[in-house]
């Protein structure tokens, strides 16, 4: 379970602080799906980089599966992202250097995981990357880097993924298969998704939308 405790944010802005959102109350269920939709600086991306201890709140408390992420120090915060959490970016970010296998199983041989084992042999399957695992990413289209992508974000079996705009570099077609792939996969193991979409049509995959809008969540 995600918990948010009057959640804040703001920053300072030459000699004004500017508030993002304030005193934020929401939780998200085990095995939830949840789009988060607004209007671009409505503070969503702030919002997902909050929960996933890359920034941090200016008050209020975010608990994690019984663990309060807020005091948590750098060394703390990166344990738990790597135990704990899945991200998917509009930009994939894969390793150049790396072939689709092993930017795949990256963050589970980090973990002290078997790089390979029945559930990858699932993933893999389910994304429909089976036979492109020793390709690098220059040899494979911009739909198949994001369906590694996700392979990889999915790949150490963390609780909790999240997902900021992973189709917005994808045209419709490409953005419908890899959303219909996402969504399976996060069935296969009963993650907990909260994904960022400007899109109605990506929205809809999910089961949950909410929207953030000048300052206020609507659940």
């Amino acid at each position: 379970m995600i918990e948010a405790e009057q959640i804040s944010k703001s920053y300072q802005d030459v000699d004004k602080e500017v508030s993002v959102f304030k005193e934020l109350n929401f939780s998200i269920d085990p095995g939830q799906t949840v789009a988060l939709m607004g209007q671009s600086g409505a503070g969503k991306s702030t919002l997902l980089h909050l929960l996933g201890g890359f920034d941090s709140v200016s008050s209020g408390k975010i608990t994690v599966d019984g663990q309060c992420i807020t005091g948590m120090n750098d060394a703390e915060l990166s344990s738990f992202r790597r135990f704990h959490l899945g991200m998917v970016f509009q930009q994939f970010n894969l390793i150049p250097s790396l072939n689709a296998q092993d930017n795949i199983t990256f963050v589970r041989r980090l973990n002290g995981m078997p790089a390979i084992d029945e559930f990858t042999h699932q993933l893999v399957d389910v994304l429909g990357l089976s036979d492109r695992l020793s390709h690098y990413p220059k040899q494979l289209s911009i739909g198949e880097q994001q369906r590694v992508a996700i392979a990889r974000a999915l790949a150490s079996r963390p609780k909790f993924i999240m997902a900021d705009e992973p189709t917005g570099n994808l045209d419709e077609e490409t953005a419908s298969h890899v959303m219909e792939l996402l969504m399976k996969a996060v069935e296969l193991d009963g993650v907990t998704l909260l994904l960022v979409t400007h899109s109605k049509t990506t929205a809809n995959y999910l089961r949950t939308t909410w929207r953030l809008e000048k300052g206020r969540l609507y659940c």
